[in-house]
This record gives C-alpha cells, structure tokens and sequence, in this order.
C-alpha cells in the first residue's frame, strides 16, 4: 500500500497466547481422514472440523503459532485481516497442515500496492480469505515427497482448502522445488507435529482472486465522458455559447465547466447549466458508486453518522451520484461518530446547515492518503477547494500524518483510503472542519450562504 503498515502482529500474538495458556496438553493430531468434495462460496471446511475442533485446542508446539516466526509476520497478518483464525483452527484440529508462506520481503517491498491495497479493503474480504487459503494444503507434505525430474508423474496435483483451487508441485532438473510458479526458498522451514512451513519467494494469486482484482481496476478506467464533441464555454460570462461543437473530446478528459456550475440550485447557489455532455446510456453509474462508498462506511464501522446525515438529512447523496455521473471526482473528509457527536440537535437544525458543513468536507479533487502525504511533505501546506465555495481546507504535515485545519478546530486523517474507486475517495477524520472564519465560534450557527450574482452584461 505504498508504505502502508499492516497491523495486527500484537493482537494475533495475543489470541495465541490465550490459547496457550488455556489449554491443556492435546494429544497427538490424527492421521489425515478420507473426506468428500464439498461445493460452496466460502473458503472450504474440510469435514468433521466442527467436531474435531470442539475436543482440541492449538497449544504453543503449533503450526499455527510457528507463523509468527519473523519470516512470515506479514503473513501472519493478513491471516488475521482474513477473519481466519478460528477457520485455520478447526482445520489444525482435523489434518496435518502444508503452509507454502511468503516471506516478509516479498510482501512487504515486492507486491503490487494497488493489488495490497484491493485485497485490505473491507469489500474485497472474500478474495482475501481465497487467497489465503490457497497458500494451505490439508496434509503434510515435506521435501521428501517431493516428486522428482525423474519419475513419471514429475507434477503432483495437490487440493487446497480453498473451494475449487490446486497446486501443483514440481521439481525442475536443476533441483529447484517449485509450487505453481514460485520457488521453494526454504524447504521445511518450520516443522511441527500437525503440519509443516515452507519459505517461497512470492505470492501465489488464484485466477479467481486476479479477476476480481482486474475488474476492480478496469472498472477505474471507464470513462464518464462520451468522446463528442465539447461544449463551449464564454471565457467573459462563463456560460456555454453553443451545444457542442465538431472537435472530438479525448476520452477520459474532465468536464469543461468547474464543479461548482454543476452543483443543483439551492439556498446558496444560484442557478447554472449542467456540464455535458452526458445523458442516461451514456455516462457512468455515479449514484451506484455513492451507494457502495456508503455502504462501505456502514460495514466499516464508526461512521454511521456521517452515512445517515448523507442519507437522511440532506439530498448530498444524490447530488453527489450525478456529480460522479457527469465525470467529476470527490474526495470527501468524513468524520467519525466520536467526532459528530460533538455536534448537537440545534446546529443541525439549522435551515442548510447540514448541507453547509459537509460541502465543506468535500474536495473537487481525488486524493488518496498517500497523494495527500506526499503534497505536504513536499509543499508544507496545501490548499484543498471545498464545495463550500470560496472556503479551502488547509491540510499540513502533523505526527507523520496529514492534519487539516488550523488551531483547536482541526481533525487528523485518522481512518486512510476506507473507500477508494478511482472516483470517489473517503478519507475518514477524527473531527468536525469548518472555515478559518469561523474558527472563533464554529459550532454557533452554519455559514452564512454563498450568493452568485451574475455581472452586469455590457450594454444592459
């Protein structure tokens, strides 16, 4: 993720060493048991682990625990990110376990940081889990059974305990093991009596994990903008002089005419003409992509206030749908429950003081914690326009983190990249923003309205 840590190592040790402490001695796992093929979405279960688990615990002499040996910490990780340790558990309890574990380096400084960043975003936990389990086979296999340049199957096909996926084992004439594509770097790494650890150099990605991935990605690249022709626009009035015109319009290129002109008429906009083109058949679904981002507050948890005044309090969501549709990015600042609690029944009553303190959390812009990062450790502080027109968000270097805001009324990035299509990015924060102008009473009354007057034309 471009930097981004993972964390967990502290709490995933700390299940272990409940575990540990809690049990007492197991006896010595079965040998593995013949099981039939089961079909479902979710990684599979081998048979009979419920009741396998239920009898036995994992003690400190597990595979399970071997993980966090420093090669393979990141792994660790991502194991619990997964929601798998129970999973793993019930599986433990029931076979001899083959972990093909990546090491530290190459999940840290040789994986793709967009494809790091697709499998910790909380809507793609599925592709996480089938990943995961895909790297775990359901019985030992150690360098011994190994097969050989020679033999006359020189590939074994081995099961995994993800649904539908296999790998295959081979060793090339030079003597190289390999699993699939990668190399076995570390040959029985790690050995326990219910299962074994081998180092390879990289990742292993199923199929199905890299098109979920590639759809995701392509799906960034539509364009929102039909290539015809563009509308003019009258550098004096800022109006369109004439529909379209003959020149054809790159694909991909953004509007012509600023956000603000496509924003709906309110108590503090005066009326504008909508950016095209655009239309029905021809643009991009930007209302399903508002209701994915907040969807995706909801299930991340601490920011259901910030998804129900975007819902309930205000018509922003759908504003913000056929901004997107028509080709705009957003970059919005949410704050936390913690943060919008601090607001009361009064300040939200207030007639468009809803509206008013959101548009302010709003930057016309995509940014992504790391852009943003990158901006004020190069710039100091920068400037970000707001849909609060004429009020700009300050955001400056802080703690090894971005701050926006100056003084008490102020919020660090506290939740990084919760939500982040190509389109729409939510960086979550952990207080309210408002307006250096109001930084002497912020929470009095919303901000007096923005009133567009338009100039006089010559001659009238």
């Amino acid at each position: 993720m471009g930097g981004t840590p993972i964390y967990g190592v502290s709490s995933l040790l700390s299940f272990f060493l409940l575990f540990i402490t809690s049990t007492v001695a197991l006896p010595t796992p079965s040998p593995p048991k013949p099981h039939h093929r089961h079909h479902h979405s979710q990684p599979s279960i081998p048979p009979n682990s419920t009741t396998a688990a239920a009898g036995s615990q994992i003690n400190s002499n597990s595979v399970l625990v071997a993980l966090l040996d420093s090669h393979y910490t990141e792994l660790a990780e991502l194991v619990e990110k997964a929601l798998l340790l129970h999973t793993l558990e019930q599986a433990v309890g029931n076979h001899n376990l083959t972990i093909f574990a990546p090491r530290n380096e190459a999940l840290e400084r040789r994986l793709d940081p967009e494809f790091k960043r697709f499998l910790l975003e909380p809507r793609n936990l599925h592709s996480l889990q089938t990943l995961i389990m895909a790297h775990i086979l359901p019985s030992r296999v150690g360098s011994p059974d190994w097969p050989q340049p020679t033999d006359p199957s020189p590939r074994h096909r081995h099961r995994t305990l993800s649904s539908h996926h296999h790998l295959h084992l081979s060793t090339k004439p030079t003597g190289q093991k390999t699993v699939d594509s990668a190399e076995i770097v570390r040959p029985d790494d790690v050995t326990r009596p219910d299962g074994v650890i081998h180092g390879i150099e990289r990742l292993l990605v199923p199929q199905s994990v890299q098109e979920d991935f590639n759809r995701r990605r392509n799906l960034r690249s539509i364009s929102a903008v039909i290539p015809e022709g563009a509308p003019e626009v009258d550098p004096r009035t800022h109006r369109l002089k004439k529909p379209a015109a003959a020149a054809a319009v790159p694909v991909g290129a953004p509007p012509v005419l600023p956000i603000y002109d496509a924003l709906a008429p309110g108590p503090s906009l005066a009326p504008a003409p909508a950016p095209g083109p655009g239309g029905p058949h021809h643009h991009f679904d930007g209302h399903s992509q508002v209701k994915d981002f907040i969807h995706t507050l909801l299930h991340y948890g601490g920011y259901n206030e910030m998804a129900d005044i975007l819902v309930n309090l205000t018509s922003l969501a759908t504003e913000m749908g056929r901004l997107v549709s028509e080709g705009y990015v957003l970059t919005v600042l949410a704050p936390n429950d913690e943060a919008m609690a601090k607001l009361t029944t009064d300040q939200l009553s207030e007639p468009g003081a809803p509206e008013q303190i959101i548009y302010y959390h709003i930057i016309p812009e995509y940014q992504t914690e790391e852009s943003m990062y990158n901006a004020v450790r190069r710039f100091g502080k920068v400037k970000y326009d707001t849909l609060r027109l004429p009020h700009k968000v300050t955001a400056q270097e802080a703690d090894g983190s971005v701050k926006f805001g100056s003084g008490d009324v102020s919020a660090y990035l506290f939740d990084p990249d919760i939500y982040t299509d190509g389109r729409i990015s939510v960086q979550g924060i952990d207080g309210i923003l408002f307006p250096e102008t109001e930084a002497a009473e912020p929470l009095r009354k919303p901000a007096s309205p923005v009133k567009v007057v338009t100039k006089a034309r010559r001659g009238n």
